[in-house]
């Protein structure tokens, strides 16, 4: 009996993170999502420029020759605190008015693991996921391996994620 509540209560904390807690259940029609093609276009061109996706500037950051990267990533961290805090301070809803929810997150050593694995890829492949398209977009072609390595990598995770401690 006691392993069944135990079994309960883990299938019910391992729902949280295989799914997005804060979804909306609002329908719209399929142009509503141009925008979000438009924002990823304008994130491409600015990360382009900024040199954020530049394979140099990523091995500079792990070799700390540069400051160029911690700055960018300090930035995004600092922008993001400030958001989250006035996003609870004054309960600011999203533009369809709904209510923006914060769950608590538990600390996990498999956080620290997950966090090596990403670190040494993206160390040795200079690419981090989210620029991988516009690396991709610039000509870098090579990062199609990157790419295809990082889906692999997620469906493994996925086929044998229920025999891992969690």
């Amino acid at each position: 009996m006691q392993q069944n509540i135990e079994t309960k209560d883990d299938l019910e904390l391992r729902s949280l993170d295989t799914m997005c807690v804060n979804e909306s259940h609002l329908q719209h029609r399929w142009y509503h999502n141009l925008k979000y093609l438009i924002l990823g276009i304008f994130f491409g061109i600015v990360f382009i420029k900024a040199e954020v996706i530049s394979w140099f500037r990523i091995q500079e950051m792990f070799r700390l020759q540069s400051f160029h990267m911690y700055g960018v990533i300090g930035s995004a961290i600092l922008v993001a605190m400030i958001s989250i805090w006035l996003i609870k301070k004054f309960n600011i809803k999203t533009i369809y008015g709904e209510e923006i929810i914060f769950h608590k997150k538990t600390f996990n050593k498999g956080q620290i693991y997950g966090g090596l694995i990403f670190g040494f890829g993206w160390a040795l492949t200079g690419a981090c996921p989210g620029p991988l398209f516009a690396q991709i977009g610039t000509g870098a072609t090579v990062v199609v391996v990157t790419l295809l390595s990082a889906i692999a990598g997620t469906w493994v995770y996925g086929y044998i994620r229920e025999k891992l401690p969690h």
